[in-house]
């Protein structure tokens, strides 16, 4: 393997049920430090040895099932790259409609500074995004693994809100008293059983991953906790999983009957956020 071409070709021979030929081509872009479209404009530049050693041995981690966000150490979020490590949960596109939610209702209430909690923020991709969205928003995130907290903070770093997020170890809501305007939350949502048989399991911490016996565990714990601390007229914004949707609604109903409970799908047409309005 000399050349960038003798790469690309390596990788498209490799492609198995875990390895596509563009993450083949992601990886080779991450050792070369260059676009996917330079390569193929460049195929005959020579590849230095040590970034061919580098590329064969992402490309058999890859074909192991190993995420490209671990490979390549990032992943993008609402257009914005986080740090993303075995310690946290990896970003996914259906979460930027929780960003989207909160966004919305601030602007139609026209909050000047609103106080907003991310709840289990892994790694602080909602609470960094809404910081950098709404610059006078008061954001607290909080988060029970120190690990996952750790790389929050250096992606908060990276994006220049280090001083206007404040980082909380602690289980849930437990550590913070509040009121708050905005509760958010991506909780673990897969029930126990199920992660089992999921291959993501293998990859991403399991308590960012498991709901419990019917993958509402969590989701139940927060909801005992938020009517002490969200201020009427808040806004309560939940990830759910896609067959979730009545059960959710259905408990954020008993939790907080004095709200507006609706159902959002994601851009895949499936439930995936619960919206409170509290009155």
């Amino acid at each position: 393997m000399e050349t960038i071409g003798d790469a690309l070709e390596y990788g498209r021979t490799q492609a198995n049920e875990h390895l596509t030929s563009t993450t083949a081509q992601a990886l080779l872009a991450h050792v070369v430090g260059r676009g996917r479209v330079w390569l193929f404009a460049h195929r005959e530049e020579p590849l230095p040895p040590e970034d061919a050693n580098r590329f064969v041995g992402l490309i058999a981690r890859a074909a192991q099932g190993e995420p490209l966000a671990h490979l390549v150490g990032e992943r993008e979020f609402y257009g914005l790259p986080f740090c993303v490590t075995p310690d946290v949960l990896i970003p996914r596109p259906e979460t930027e409609s929780l960003v989207d939610v909160v966004l919305d209702w601030a602007k139609e209430r026209n909050i000047a500074a609103p106080r907003l909690v991310d709840v289990g923020t892994g790694s602080g991709a909602i609470a960094i995004t809404l910081a950098l969205k709404l610059p006078t928003a008061q954001v607290s995130a909080v988060e029970i693994s120190w690990a996952a907290l750790s790389i929050a903070r250096q992606n908060a770093i990276r994006h220049g809100v280090a001083n206007r997020v404040g980082f909380v170890l602690g289980d849930l809501l437990d550590p913070l008293i509040g009121p708050f305007d905005v509760i958010v939350a991506n909780l673990p949502y897969i029930n126990a059983e199920e992660l089992t048989a999921l291959e993501v399991g293998r990859w991403e911490p399991r308590v960012a991953l498991n709901g419990g016996k019917d993958g509402l565990f969590l989701i139940r714990r927060l909801l005992d906790q938020v009517p002490a601390r969200l201020v009427p007229g808040g806004l309560l914004a939940l990830e759910m999983g896609f067959d979730q949707g009545e059960r959710v609604v259905g408990l954020c109903r008993d939790a907080l009957p004095d709200s507006r409970v609706t159902k959002l799908a994601d851009l895949a047409g499936l439930d995936r956020i619960v919206k409170v309005e509290t009155r």
